[in-house]
C-alpha cells in the first residue's frame, strides 16, 4: 500500500532485473494493486523504495526465496511443455493430450472441453504441430456473469477452400453449435478478434481424412459490460471476472444494460459493495441510470463500502 499516482512519481517500490540501478527495468509500483509474482533472470534482483515527505501509507511486506529453473535441463523430462512455477515445476500437454500418471508423459485425451477460465490459450489438436485427422474438437467457453469473451487469434493455419466445407473452425455465440454463428474459419488469414454478446462462447474444429495443417492458436479473455436479460428469477451481475478471487483491476470503464420485458422494471440488490471512498466520488465509482444510456435520469453515483 503505497501513495497511488497514475506514473508512481511521489512514492514508489522499483524493482530492477539485476544488481544495480542500470540493471533492465522489471516496474515501478505504487498504489493499493498487489503486483505479479516477479522472478529474476539471474541470482541478482534490485530494489529501491523512495518516499516523498507528504503523504505516507501502510507500505510493502514481501517474501523473497531463491529458485531453480528445473525446466532448463532436459525439457524437466516432460514430453510436451515443461512449465517453471516458484519452488517447483509441472509437465503439461498439448492440446488433445492429457498427462499421465507419471506426471511427464502424455496420451491421447478426449475433444470435448469445458473451459470456465476467465483467460487462457485455445489451440488445435497437436499444436504446435499438424492436427489429426478426422477430428471433431469442441470447446464451450463459460465466463462471469455480466461479462463477455473476447477471442483473439495469434495464428490461423487450416486447409482451404472456399466455404471452409473441409477442415474448418466455428465459432457461436452461445453455449452450443445451436447458437447463432459467429463464423466459420479455414485458410492461413487469421479472423479478427471475435466477442461474445453474453457470457458463453462455444468453438467446434473438423478436419477430415485428407490434407493436415498447423492448426490455430487463440486467445480468450473476459470483457465487462453487455446488454443483460432480467427475468422473474433473480440472476448474478459482477464488477470483474475476478470476483471474489482479486480486487477490480485499474483503468476499469465498463457499462451494461439491463433490460426487462415490456411493463416490468428492473430492481437491483447489491450482495457486496466495496469501492474505493471519496467524498465526491471522483476517482472509482458506480453510477446507475434509468434508462438506456447515460442519457436517462441519473439515479446516483457510488463508491466506499457498504
Amino acid at each position: 500500500q503505497i501513495e497511488r499516482h497514475d506514473s508512481c512519481a511521489y512514492d514508489y517500490l522499483e524493482i530492477r532485473d539485476g544488481s544495480s540501478e542500470s540493471s533492465s527495468l522489471i516496474g515501478r509500483y505504487c498504489g493499493y494493486d498487489k503486483p505479479d509474482d516477479i522472478k529474476s533472470t539471474s541470482n541478482k534482483l534490485w530494489m529501491k523504495f523512495v518516499s516523498d515527505g507528504s503523504i505516507n501509507k501502510a507500505g510493502f511486506a514481501v517474501n523473497f526465496f531463491k529458485d531453480k529453473d528445473e525446466c532448463s535441463k532436459n525439457n524437466g523430462g516432460c514430453q510436451h511443455d515443461c512449465l517453471n512455477s516458484f519452488g517447483s515445476y509441472e509437465c503439461q500437454c498439448r492440446s488433445g493430450f492429457v498427462l499421465h500418471d507419471n506426471k511427464h508423459d502424455c496420451k491421447e485425451a478426449g475433444c470435448n472441453h469445458k473451459v470456465t477460465s476467465t483467460s487462457g490459450t485455445i489451440t488445435s489438436p497437436n499444436w504446435p504441430d499438424k492436427y489429426p485427422s478426422k477430428k471433431e474438437c469442441t470447446w464451450a467457453l463459460s465466463t462471469t456473469p455480466g461479462h463477455r469473451i473476447r477471442l483473439t487469434f495469434s495464428e490461423l493455419d487450416v486447409e482451404a477452400q472456399q466455404e471452409c466445407a473441409y477442415d474448418h473452425l466455428e465459432i457461436f455465440d452461445g453455449r452450443d453449435a445451436k447458437a447463432p454463428a459467429l463464423g466459420r474459419f479455414c485458410g492461413a488469414k487469421e479472423p479478427e478478434p471475435l466477442l461474445s454478446s453474453g457470457s458463453r462462447m462455444f468453438l467446434k474444429f473438423v478436419s477430415d481424412n485428407s490434407v493436415q495443417k498447423k492448426g490455430f492458436e487463440a486467445t480468450h479473455t473476459s470483457v465487462c459490460g453487455g446488454q443483460v436479460r432480467a427475468e422473474v428469477k433473480t440472476k448474478d451481475l459482477y464488477s470483474h471476472a475476478q470476483f471474489g478471487d482479486n480486487n477490480y483491476p485499474g483503468g476499469s470503464d465498463c457499462e451494461w444494460v439491463i433490460m426487462a420485458e415490456e411493463g416490468y422494471g428492473v430492481e437491483l440488490i447489491f450482495q457486496t459493495f466495496e469501492i474505493e471512498e471519496e467524498a465526491d466520488c471522483g476517482y472509482d465509482y458506480m453510477e446507475l441510470f434509468d434508462g438506456y444510456d447515460g442519457t436517462a435520469p441519473r439515479l446516483g453515483r457510488f463508491c466506499g463500502s457498504g
